[in-house]
């Protein structure tokens, strides 16, 4: 699919001095003369051709331009050649902009999704700063010192300049956000490299690449820090390494996406097998329990310190840590939100189809119902058919393994809001979610219906107890608070009695 990044009537890659009568002379109002005339260029296979045209300045001196295109490549090698400038440059400012503007032409279906992956960005030193224009008015950094590269991105696709030999020197990058139609936003960036011009005949080199961001393609650049994985300690290695190269792998064999990621699901809830088992078995304890801790709130529901002192004996007598449950999903987070970056800016997703009737590409939602405005608060108006399966689905596991009558309002809860901001998201995202909530709703009846292990209050008190940190805190606090005769957090106040004369 052919993608035009360049926007009509903008010149995004351009060069801008100052001559000494103060005037500003931009490659806008200089007229190059080309050696091709043809207005269209084809570049197949291994073969490569090279674009040159040179203008010559009234008051002396002459820029050329060279652009060499290579056929199945999307890096261009350009080159700026300054000849015999010193006396239209001032001493004062020697120096020639070398820019992009403008940022990248939108392509996707949503502005607003857009511009939330949109930023521009300066790799300095292997170290990489981004600036997200946030804000209706230009916002402007500058870096000096060594400088790999300056990119900007959308989605799917970026820009960079990268010199092709070591930079250093001085760089701007800026950006600045407009209002578009439908209650949208655009954010565009500029990105300016400051050559210094020392006189006589000086050729400056530059790799532009515009293109996909396509992992392998960036890697042949080294340009792979564009790519948004997340989090660099934990999440961008289980994204960059681990999440994205399996899937490639997958769908090397699986020609459909939405197959493959429904393989990919199934292999990554195999993988964190142990982990959302120990969840699970922590789940079925809890409501094994479930039946002693609602007798409990009954009988001492005026004592709160007495409730929490016998709920404390049963959770030791039983064996139960209360945040059983917790650290394995938490330990599960990272792959989750790593999964979440690679489904989101994995380009071979774009326009893939996995059922032509219903969902036709995978990287936008699947829009099955349109309201006639958008809701009050969330301002969402279009529902996704996954996002609400993903939802049904979260419902049932959130009945399966929530027991306790004050956190009723969450098994429905977050259902509904999750379903609500999961509309909003990619199609394959959804599916992956929707598939890995399927199987854990398995896992949970199998263990709770089927297993020929089933637990039972029995199988607790006799099973070795293991105090866990949690229940040694909550035992700290409460020893320490009657103590003091003060109040555990939930607690009503201990109260002390003063023994004296009676009157």
């Amino acid at each position: 699919v052919l993608v035009d990044l360049i926007q009509p009537g903008v010149r995004e890659f351009g060069f801008s001095f100052f001559a000494k009568n103060g005037s500003k002379i931009a490659d806008s109002v200089v007229d190059f003369v080309w050696e091709t005339k043809k207005d269209q260029l084809v570049v197949s296979g291994g073969n490569s051709v090279t674009v040159t045209g040179k203008a010559v300045l009234a008051n002396g001196g002459s820029i050329t331009r060279s652009y060499t295109f290579k056929g199945e490549s999307y890096a261009i090698l350009t080159n700026i050649t300054l000849d015999g400038l010193e006396d239209v440059i001032p001493n004062t400012n020697r120096n020639v902009q070398l820019k992009w503007k403008k940022g990248i032409r939108y392509q996707e279906h949503s502005s607003v999704d857009e511009s939330n992956s949109a930023v521009v960005m300066v790799s300095s030193g292997g170290d990489v700063e981004e600036l997200d224009a946030t804000e209706y008015v230009l916002e402007e950094e500058s870096v000096t010192g060594s400088v790999d590269f300056l990119a900007t991105r959308t989605k799917y696709f970026a820009v960079a300049m990268v010199p092709t030999t070591p930079f250093d020197g001085r760089v701007w990058y800026s950006g600045t956000r407009y209002g578009a139609k439908q209650e949208g936003y655009v954010e565009k960036y500029s990105m300016i490299f400051q050559l210094p011009y020392s006189g006589g005949k000086q050729s400056n080199e530059m790799l532009l690449y515009a293109g996909p961001m396509h992992y392998d393609t960036l890697s042949t650049y080294g340009l792979t820090e564009i790519m948004d994985f997340g989090f660099k300690w934990i999440i961008k290695p289980i994204g960059e390494y681990f999440m994205l190269p399996t899937m490639k792998f997958i769908h090397n064999f699986i020609p459909n996406w939405g197959i493959a990621i429904i393989i990919f699901a199934l292999f990554l809830k195999a993988l964190l097998y142990p982990l959302s088992i120990t969840q699970l078995k922590s789940a079925q304890k809890m409501q094994l329990v479930a039946p002693l801790m609602t007798e409990l709130r009954e009988k001492y529901k005026d004592d709160t310190k007495t409730q929490q002192q016998e709920t404390m004996k049963v959770y030791s007598e039983y064996g139960i840590n209360p945040a059983g449950g917790c650290l394995p999903l938490l330990l599960q987070m990272p792959f989750l939100y790593a999964l979440y970056a690679v489904l989101n800016l994995n380009v071979e997703l774009r326009q893939a189809a996995f059922l032509p009737i219903w969902i036709t590409d995978l990287s936008i939602p699947d829009v099955i119902l349109s309201l006639p405005f958008k809701l009050p608060l969330i301002g969402i108006d279009k529902f996704s058919g996954l996002a609400l399966l993903m939802g049904a689905t979260l419902f049932i596991q959130q009945k399966q393994v929530v027991t306790d009558p004050r956190q009723k309002a969450m098994v429905y809860m977050m259902p509904v809001m999750l379903t609500l901001i999961f509309s909003t998201l990619p199609a394959g995202l959804n599916l992956y979610y929707f598939v890995f909530n399927v199987v854990g709703i398995s896992q949970q009846i199998w263990m709770s219906k089927f297993s020929k292990k089933k637990l039972t209050l029995a199988d607790l008190r006799k099973s070795p107890k293991k105090e866990g940190w949690l229940q040694k805190k909550m035992k700290e606090a409460q020893n320490i608070a009657e103590a003091q005769g003060k109040a555990v957090p939930g607690q009503r106040p201990i109260k002390k009695v003063q023994k004296g004369k009676k009157r």
